[in-house]
């Protein structure tokens, strides 16, 4: 009989519902607890509405903490989702500057560049216009220095021939013919002088 319970529910269902059973076995056991004039059949019915009542109850604070974790878990996805969209925008943002910063400095360093080439220019062409002036300078006081040499020279010349004629006309020109010379260079030199 108990492998018969044990195989098919059932049938040990079917067989509490024959008639009378011995007390002590399953199935008076069985039969007791379905006989409505009986305790246990009243303990179960109260034993049923129990688990049902804390089905009922269990239900209501397991859905409602489910409820209360699947609110929680959507708000925190709410959030990460409204934290990736303003981490992207910070990132758009950043990148944004990124690239503008960028497109300033390659601007700042070609306008570097330019202002060295034309700083460079003025440069060489100071330098060439500085050098130019030295140089003219330089032939310039060649110019002078050759112009007083010459000037030197000349004097020389004259003090030398000066000197020289009034050797010469002092050693052999007589005092008659020297003074008539005088006179003569004293006529001319007004013509001489102009």
């Amino acid at each position: 009989m108990i492998e018969t319970v044990l195989g098919d529910p059932l049938a040990a269902l079917m067989a509490v519902s024959k008639g009378p059973q011995e007390p002590g076995t399953l199935s008076g056991w069985a039969k007791g607890l379905f006989d409505i004039s009986g305790g246990e059949f009243w303990v179960l019915i109260a034993f049923i509405l129990f688990v049902a009542f804390m089905v009922w109850k269990a239900r209501k604070a397991i859905v409602g903490g489910l409820d209360a974790r699947a609110a929680r878990i959507k708000a925190e996805i709410d959030e990460a989702q409204r934290l990736r969209e303003e981490a992207q925008a910070l990132l758009a943002d950043y990148q944004k500057k990124q690239r503008e910063a960028l497109g300033e400095a390659q601007a700042m360093a070609k306008q570097a560049e330019e202002e060295a080439k034309r700083l460079r220019a003025k440069a060489e062409s100071e330098l060439a216009a500085a050098l130019k002036r030295r140089e003219q300078q330089a032939l310039d006081r060649i110019a002078q220095a050759e112009a007083q040499a010459l000037a030197e020279v000349r004097n020389l010349a004259a003090d030398l021939a000066v000197a020289a004629t009034q050797k010469i006309l002092t050693e052999k020109l007589d005092p008659a013919k020297a003074e008539g010379l005088v006179t003569d260079a004293i006529a001319e030199l007004p013509r001489r002088l102009q």
